[in-house]
Parts: C-alpha cells; sequence; structure tokens
C-alpha cells in the first residue's frame, strides 16, 4: 500500500476519529440528529482538516517550535471562519441546524491532533492525503450515526420517510419512530453500539494476522498526560529537565 492509500485507510479504517479514537465527541453527539446534519458537519471539518494541514505543511519550518500551537489555532480559525460563511451563505438550513458547532470546529481535537502528530512533521502531498483520509473517516461515522437515529427515530433518511408512520386518529398502521433516538440519549446508544461493533471487527482482523497498530502520541486522545506521551519537539527535554529538578529537590 503506497503513502497516499496507507493516509486514507488510517483515517476511515485503522485510527477512525469517532469509532476508534474517540475524538470529536461533542460534534459527534449533539448534531447528529440526521443523517444530513452529520454529513455536512463531516465536510465542513473535512475542508478544514485539508487546507490545514496543507498550509501547516508548507510552513512547517518556518513557524518556531514555541509558538506552533497559537499558529496552528490561527490557521484552523481562518479556514474554519471561510467555511462558516460559506455554509451560512449557500446552505442556510445547515447553518441553523449546526449553529455554534461549526465555530467550535477551531477547537475541534482532531483538527490540531493532526497538525500536530502529522503534518508539522510531513511534507505537503501526505499531509493533504492525512487530512482527506481523517475528514473521511469523521464524515463517514457521523453520518452513519445521523443515519440511524433519524431512521428509528423518525422513520426517514436525509429528510425522505421510508417507514410509513402510524396515524392515531385515523387508526392507519405503520411505524411508531422511536423519539428517544433523535434525543440526547439517543446520540449515546447508538455511538456505544457502533463503537462494539467496531471494536469486534478489529478483534477479529488481530485473531487473522492482520497488525492493527495503536494509535500514539495526540492520536491517542489522551490530552491529560500528554506531555509524557506526545513526541512533540522538545518535549522529551521538558520532561527529562522536570525529572531533573525533582531528584535535586529531593537531595
Amino acid at each position: 500500500m503506497g503513502k497516499i492509500g496507507e493516509r486514507l485507510y488510517n483515517g476511515v479504517i485503522k485510527e477512525n476519529p469517532t469509532f476508534v479514537l474517540m475524538l470529536g465527541m461533542c460534534p459527534t453527539l449533539a448534531v447528529t440528529t440526521s443523517a444530513f446534519n452529520g454529513l455536512g458537519m463531516g465536510l465542513s471539518t473535512l475542508v478544514v482538516l485539508v487546507m490545514s494541514n496543507l498550509f501547516i505543511s508548507i510552513l512547517r519550518n518556518v513557524i518556531p517550535d514555541k509558538v506552533r500551537i497559537p499558529a496552528f489555532i490561527v490557521i484552523v480559525a481562518s479556514f474554519v471562519t471561510i467555511v462558516q460563511f460559506l455554509v451560512q451563505g449557500f446552505l442556510p438550513e445547515l447553518y441553523k441546524s449546526l449553529g455554534i458547532y461549526i465555530p467550535l470546529i477551531v477547537v475541534n481535537c482532531i483538527i490540531l491532533g493532526r497538525a500536530e502528530s502529522y503534518a508539522s512533521k510531513n511534507p505537503v502531498l501526505p499531509s493533504i492525503f492525512d487530512g482527506i483520509g481523517m475528514g473521511l473517516g469523521f464524515t463517514f461515522g457521523l453520518t452513519i450515526i445521523g443515519a440511524i437515529r433519524e431512521l428509528i427515530g423518525a422513520g426517514a433518511i436525509f429528510g425522505y420517510q421510508l417507514l410509513p408512520l402510524a396515524d392515531e386518529a385515523t387508526g392507519k398502521a405503520g411505524y411508531t419512530p422511536v423519539s428517544i433516538f433523535i434525543l440526547a440519549p439517543g446520540a449515546f446508544l447508538v455511538l456505544g453500539f457502533l463503537v462494539a461493533i467496531m471494536n469486534k471487527i478489529r478483534d477479529n482482523a488481530e485473531k487473522k494476522g492482520v497488525k492493527i497498530a495503536p494509535p500514539q502520541g495526540c492520536l491517542a486522545g489522551d490530552c491529560a498526560s500528554c506531555a509524557n506521551k506526545c513526541d512533540a519537539p522538545n518535549v522529551e527535554k521538558v520532561v527529562k529537565a522536570e525529572n531533573t529538578d525533582d531528584k535535586e529537590s529531593e537531595e
């Protein structure tokens, strides 16, 4: 598998942001009341991911290490603003549905995680396809969750009524929507089942000898202990300095 194919496979299957890494859970649970909302949020994030990875990779040797995170945020925020204006202008209904979650793409840990762990250390072309892979994986996850919630909760997908609804007034038989699935608890239920299915698939693949590398660094989503695990520049020096200071204080 070539470098480009590896980045696409990595984002969609091996390290899917939604079902494997469990990143970006806030928009995943909040906006997936329908398949259309999930698709719109996923594609918006994909565009920001690709463009941010592109520019961060181009500027990776120019941005000083000490200000790399603020610089990344400025780059991401610029593209999020562009996407927000485009969605507001051309897809006003989607903009109303997604609301505050479009601006919040700026602080989505998927975006900053890919910028820090991949785009800032690799050439332009692989970084672009890394963004495409992760963006497609995120879009796939949100669309699937939204489709399942919409189907069970309203009997429809992408607004098209697939299951005829029951009419109590006329006594017409039909599907009775399980409204909890388009509410907040439904998001957790659907996500939990899909993650369990993904874990089962990964376990079966590993039993068959397919090597599935565990996520590392920022991709692990373990932000609380990031300083001890992230392979970002100067982190090892900081950790060694802290250990040295601790030893000196004990002596």
